[in-house]
């Protein structure tokens, strides 16, 4: 049994939805916003030793008070209630006032570093100091890394925050023109990531006006990496707004900026190219692009873009998933296709990779499932297909909705269509999207 369950069961919390409930009251002492768990996502951690995502780990430490690593180890059948744990803690230790102090520290000492940052920032009002621009950039490098690791709830606020002190200061600081040039960047990078919540939130129109607001920046800066990644952030804009034309054009338009630079901003165009003429139903482009891609993969040399690392590098993984996901859109699916589409998935199942990302790894599943039932093989869709179907609903995307209505569209038209499989699995897909309340509003 593990710890986990075994701690749990000596508190008397012995279903599900017991645990759910805990869960839910721990969320809320924590002020964590990042949604509670479904059901199905709780058994796996119960019944089946499922190691939580990392979204849910914070609060699942809190409430037990241990860490995930001593929670998930083995213990012995019939342990008695007084067994000390890995992490040399007793079960019969008295937690609730240590974590109740420990929620307040934790509030009160947020608060305090949110009023220090506000009082570098007021003292550097009328110039732009390097206090300032180190806040800035300490703040940019971590909403860069945690947006494709963390729910969009768990950063918006910090994320709209973070772009307004940028914006306040470009609009009244004086500063020479290195700073100034630094400052856009850091607005465009923001408005970049700003600009891709408003197309997670599927609210189109306010992702294109934003990503407009990051390609001014980013020419006001005058880095043409970033000039570049505004046209593909605008393609895929479209991509999902089912605009395969006018995703093409950007690509294309941004692939066009992006041919001189050796970062993988050009790479990641192309394969918004090869993506978007896939939809058309363009496999010549589709070949040649990605022919294209993969040669010019062992002549990167990463740049400033590749080093702030998150939706700013492109990496070999990713460049694996939207390949398969090309050739997934054409209707293929291969026995060699299906084993590229397995190792797509297996590359984003490490969540300590830096390459990890919720919406990649939820994206390569859907392609996985695709490739399968273009194969023929329902079983292994419905496989391929249950770990993005358990995601809370906080991480369901508008990316990753759009790729599990493919595969329900896919099922729609396949032969097997009127098998038992076949219809549970596009009933489980309809209800899908429908509680994505706990999104910020668009």
């Amino acid at each position: 049994m593990l710890f986990f369950r075994f701690a749990l069961e000596q508190r008397g919390i012995r279903t599900p939805e017991d645990v759910r409930e805990l869960y839910r009251e721990t969320a809320r002492k924590l002020g964590d916003r990042s949604g509670e768990p479904a059901l199905k996502t709780v058994e796996g951690w119960l019944y089946e030793g499922r190691k939580p995502q990392r979204a849910f780990r914070p609060v699942i430490t809190s409430m037990l008070g241990h860490t995930i690593e001593a929670l998930w180890t083995d213990v012995a059948a019939g342990t008695p209630p007084g067994y000390i744990s890995p992490n040399g803690t007793s079960l019969t230790d008295s937690r609730a006032e240590v974590g109740a102090g420990l929620i307040e520290m934790q509030r009160t000492g947020a608060m305090a570093v949110q009023r220090a940052k506000e009082f570098i920032l007021g003292k550097d009002r009328g110039t732009v100091g390097d206090d300032t621009l180190g806040l800035l950039d300490d703040e940019v490098n971590r909403l860069v890394l945690a947006y494709p690791r963390e729910p969009l709830p768990s950063i918006w606020d910090d994320l709209l925050t973070a772009q307004d002190q940028v914006f306040r200061l470009l609009e009244g600081g004086r500063m020479k023109p290195s700073q100034l040039r630094d400052l856009y960047f850091k607005g465009a990078v923001l408005s970049f990531l700003v600009a891709k919540g408003f197309n997670d939130m599927q609210a189109p129109h306010q992702a294109m006006t934003m990503t407009r607001v990051a390609a001014s920046c980013a020419r006001d800066a005058e880095h043409p990496g970033l000039i570049a990644l505004t046209d593909g952030l605008k393609s895929l804009i479209a991509y999902w707004a089912n605009k395969p034309d006018d995703a093409h054009h950007y690509a294309s338009q941004g692939a066009t900026i992006a041919s001189p630079l050796r970062g993988t901003v050009g790479l990641w165009l192309l394969g918004l190219q090869a993506r978007a003429a896939a939809v058309l139903g363009d496999d010549e482009t589709v070949r040649r692009v990605n022919h294209q891609a993969t040669e010019q993969r062992d002549r990167v040399v990463p740049d400033d873009l590749d080093a702030l690392g998150g939706l700013f590098t492109y990496s070999s993984a990713k460049q694996l998933y939207y390949v398969v996901e090309s050739e997934a859109l054409l209707g293929h699916g291969t026995p060699e296709l299906g084993m590229q589409a397995e190792e797509a998935v297996r590359a984003f199942a490490d969540t300590t990779s830096p390459d990890w990302a919720f919406g990649d790894l939820a994206g390569a599943q859907c392609d996985l499932a695709m490739v399968r039932l273009n194969g023929g093989d329902v079983d292994g869709t419905a496989a391929a297909l249950r770990p993005v179907l358990d995601l809370p609903v906080t991480h369901r995307n508008n990316g990753i909705i759009v790729s599990a209505l493919r595969v329900r569209q896919a099922l729609v038209q396949s032969p097997a269509a009127t098998g038992r499989i076949a219809r549970d699995l596009r009933q489980e897909i309809d209800v899908f999207p429908a509680s994505r309340t706990a999104l910020p509003a668009g």
